[in-house]
């Protein structure tokens, strides 16, 4: 279901409506062609979709748990995000990852304006939302709006910087941790870290 507080979110099985568009055909044709010369055989195909489906925030949310927990790690991951999630077993794969901490004086959001770039090995494949033409036109122009909408009102004087993500460079945040879990452990931390505040849209409140 779509949620209701979520202007940007069609639910998990929205696909807009009418035919195909330009490069839904061009990539249709682009893989038969592939597979047609053997060039790609259809089971691997097959495997790397199955594989995109499982991708989730978790690995995110564990570099975040650890950050909040571990100065010194921290302080790698802020310098060299590839070399921090090697230590927690997190694979980043071809693109580099910046890592950007949000504080009370400055605030990031990710977007990325030419297409839907997106670190989903890292932070789970991309929500509806992040793709669509609204949030991408709009968030790097009036990110305190857009921000609002997802329920998110950030003080007057705090700085927000849009971080634009290409096919090189991928960037997450390092939400502010919130109060109520400083008690809580690395692993307890884990699940209280969503995509939306990796993404820096939203910000996380007490743990429940």
């Amino acid at each position: 279901m779509p949620d209701p507080h979520n202007p940007y979110d069609h639910g998990p099985d929205f696909h807009p409506a009418g035919p195909p568009d330009e490069h839904e055909l061009l990539e249709r044709a682009l893989r038969e062609l592939l597979i047609e010369k053997g060039v790609v055989a259809p089971d691997a195909i097959r495997r790397s979709l199955d594989l995109r489906d499982h991708f989730t925030p978790e690995p995110g949310a564990r570099l975040v748990a650890r950050m909040w927990t571990d100065p010194t790690f921290k302080a790698l991951a802020l310098r060299d995000a590839r070399a921090a999630a090697k230590q927690l077993d997190v694979t980043v794969g071809l693109f580099d990852l910046n890592i950007l901490e949000n504080t009370p004086q400055r605030h990031h959001v990710v977007v990325c304006t030419l297409c839907s770039c997106f670190h989903s090995v890292v932070l789970g494949n991309a929500p509806a939302w992040y793709k669509s033409v609204e949030y991408r036109s709009r968030v790097a122009v009036e990110p305190r709006k857009v921000l609002a909408e997802f329920g998110t009102v950030i003080p007057a004087e705090t700085e927000i910087r849009v971080v634009d993500s290409t096919a090189e460079i991928r960037f997450m945040v390092m939400p502010e941790r919130p109060a109520g879990t400083e008690g809580l452990r690395e692993e307890e931390l884990v699940p209280l870290i969503t995509q939306e505040s990796m993404i820096g849209v939203t910000r996380l409140g007490p743990p429940r």
